[in-house]
């Protein structure tokens, strides 16, 4: 697993505010790049090699910002300059005589060295991560979201629409029996990146979004009849194939039925038949993204994605950002689904739903023993 030095925390955007500079309003959009690709042994712009999504922006734009596309770069400077400090601090020796955290833990804090780690109990040190060092650019213009509706925020659903988060992309309303299960009932319902099965976020897609946590990169690989994207967090690799039609066998693979084809210099990547445990915001059985890759830099791939599900949303809505090239290798992250951990975990709910059954039995046999 590539363990690159934290430049910054991700969730440092929720931390204490920044006085906001009013700023003109920005386009809705990247402008054309006038840089052509190379191309390929197979004529194709060239996409491959090494590239990573981390930054501090994030698809959701913060509310304070209202309709403003673009940060300032005095507001930059102070983001940026904000997570190198707590860099810093996080790269700080542990103090070995610290006393421990209070029992079950406390509330994470976003201003603090452990924030991103684990919280008050503790977790890995800051130099293990990497959410990422920048504020997003696209274009060149500092991004405050990847989401480009008119306040950065996912549309409103529509009437009956499915509910936005499910345990694992099972709502109340779909689980079987009616009853949404516990996150502690079973290894089944754990999520599937605690399992190893796929990353935790959206790194894999669609639509691809860092996680602000680490292990952001991918290596694009191109052939004549297929695209395939490695996905560093978990190990994952994702299959485009070229020129030819979905799937009609109603299989929903993880990470959906990709296909794709060349528009002159973007590979345009179409998805459907996406599982419910990858839902988007609730969204997955009518879901489908489609993606524009174009590479406009040497070192620069703008992605924009487009979101569409007619029995969610009214219209198709969508966000941008750019890959960054990546120039190191980026080796295997070898988790695997025998999590030594898990048994602890599904034990410790048994014990405490076996406390539970003791303290309401105790009350009941006092409440049937008073005159």
């Amino acid at each position: 697993m590539k363990r690159a030095l934290i430049l910054a925390l991700g969730t440092c955007l929720a931390s204490a505010p920044l006085a906001l500079v009013a700023a003109p309003p920005a386009a809705a959009q990247a402008k054309p790049s006038a840089y052509k690709a190379p191309r390929n042994a197979f004529g194709q712009p060239d996409l491959s090699g090494n590239w990573t999504n981390a930054t501090l922006t994030r698809e959701s734009r913060p509310a304070a910002l209202k309709d403003r596309l673009a940060y300032t770069e005095d507001e930059v400077k102070a983001l940026e300059g904000r997570a190198a400090q707590l860099v810093e601090a996080g790269n700080r020796p542990t103090d070995p005589n610290a006393p421990p955290p209070a029992a079950g833990g406390e509330a994470p804090r976003t201003d603090t060295p452990q924030s991103a780690a684990g919280g008050a109990v503790g977790g890995y040190n800051r130099g293990w991560l990497d959410p990422g060092s920048s504020v997003m650019r696209v274009g060149g213009e500092p991004r405050t979201s990847f989401l480009l509706t008119p306040d950065g925020q996912v549309p409103a659903r529509k009437p009956g629409a499915p509910p936005e988060r499910g345990f694992g992309g099972l709502t109340q309303a779909s689980a079987p029996g009616g009853a949404r299960p516990g996150s502690f009932d079973s290894y089944e319902t754990r999520g599937l990146g605690e399992r190893c099965i796929i990353s935790f976020g959206r790194n894999g897609g669609p639509p691809m979004l860092p996680n602000g946590f680490y292990n952001n990169n991918y290596t694009f690989v191109q052939g004549p009849e297929h695209v395939g994207i490695l996905v560093e967090m978990v190990h994952d690799m994702r299959i485009v194939r070229l020129n030819a039609k979905h799937r009609t066998d109603g299989v929903r693979p993880w990470f959906g039925d990709s296909i794709g084809w060349y528009e002159g210099d973007t590979l345009v990547v179409e998805t459907t038949n996406i599982p419910r445990r990858q839902a988007y915001r609730g969204a997955w059985e009518n879901l489908k993204v489609t993606e524009r890759f174009t590479r406009v830099a040497p070192d620069r791939i703008h992605y924009r994605y487009t979101i569409e599900d007619p029995t969610v949303w009214e219209q198709p809505f969508s966000g941008e950002y750019e890959f960054a090239h990546f120039p190191e290798p980026i080796y295997e992250y070898a988790c695997h689904e025998g999590n030594y951990a898990l048994p602890g975990i599904l034990r410790g709910a048994r014990v405490e739903e076996a406390a539970a059954r003791e303290k309401a039995a105790a009350g009941g046999a006092s409440a049937g023993s008073a005159p």
